[in-house]
């Protein structure tokens, strides 16, 4: 009996090849939820560069392949929950990471096109170019006077008493405390109000002519009056400085920053105009911190 086509076929079939179920593992939460940076990470007039960073304490990978440039005149706010590594990568930015025995950067930075990792760069200057004022209010236990006089004197600014005392003034009036100290000019900078402290912080900053500010949550130990005063300032200063601000107050990242970088466990997920963060997010991450789902 003559086999039909479709049995010779069935005969000819070689046995199904047994299926071997590999297990994958589910991705994590970060790796379902981020796929890159959303946003553009550019801008036309950029004062700071950054491509590829990456930060290591140990063997813990802190920032993640960030890039983002910070244009000049500008206030970028950089936000996110506790422990995404925003003021880990604000560090970045004068190399203070280097204090850190157990950190490791790597990647590109520039300023003003310059690669600040270059080792014939004077790590000292860099830091005078690019000041920092921190989370805590920090002057040095010396006279309002001289908590000012300190960076000029020992870069050599100036020449004589008189240049020194006109750079102190014009820096204490920069950051707005010039009216309510000027009377008592060699009392101890620790005796004056938080808020006060602060600002002479950033008087001592701005004395020794930078480029770039850094602010690490200038205002987290501030009452609200105080940092209204912080926040008035840092428009001001932004006519004649570069600011990078991290904060957890999404408030004041909305009133004083023209861009923002949302950061999550050690991504950068989001960057864009402060106002289009705010209102119309892209990134579903983005989205929650915002909107008070998590952080």
């Amino acid at each position: 009996m003559n086999i039909s086509a479709m049995q010779q076929a069935r005969v000819a079939a070689p046995a199904a090849a047994t299926t071997i179920k590999m297990h994958t593992p589910e991705p994590s939460f970060q790796e379902r939820e981020f796929a890159g940076t959303v946003g553009t990470v550019t801008v036309d007039n950029p004062k700071i560069v950054s491509r590829n960073v990456n930060v290591y304490y140990g063997d813990k990978h802190a920032i993640k392949n960030v890039s983002l440039d910070v244009g000049a005149n500008e206030i970028v706010a950089m936000i996110g929950p506790s422990g995404c590594g925003k003021s880990t990568f604000l560090r970045c930015f004068n190399r203070m990471n280097d204090t850190i025995d157990s950190c490791r950067v790597t990647g590109e930075i520039r300023l003003d096109g310059e690669d600040i990792h270059n080792q014939k760069l004077d790590v000292v200057q860099l830091r005078a170019r690019v000041g920092m004022v921190f989370q805590k209010p920090n002057p040095f236990p010396k006279s309002i006077y001289e908590n000012v006089a300190y960076g000029p004197r020992i870069h050599g600014m100036t020449k004589n008493r008189a240049e020194l005392d006109e750079l102190v003034q014009l820096s204490l009036e920069k950051a707005g405390l010039w009216e309510e100290v000027k009377d008592r000019m060699d009392q101890p900078g620790t005796g004056l109000s938080g808020g006060q402290q602060q600002r002479l912080c950033i008087a001592r900053a701005i004395a020794v002519s930078p480029e770039v500010i850094l602010m690490d949550e200038p205002c987290s130990a501030l009452d609200p009056i105080a940092t209204a005063k912080i926040e008035e300032l840092m428009d001001e200063l932004r006519a004649n400085y570069t600011i990078c601000i991290v904060t957890h107050s999404m408030q004041q990242a909305a009133r004083v920053s023209q861009r923002t970088a949302y950061f999550h466990m050690g991504d950068l997920v989001e960057v864009g105009e402060t106002s289009d963060i705010f209102t119309n997010p892209r990134h579903k991450l983005t989205e929650d911190y915002i909107t008070g789902r998590f952080g």
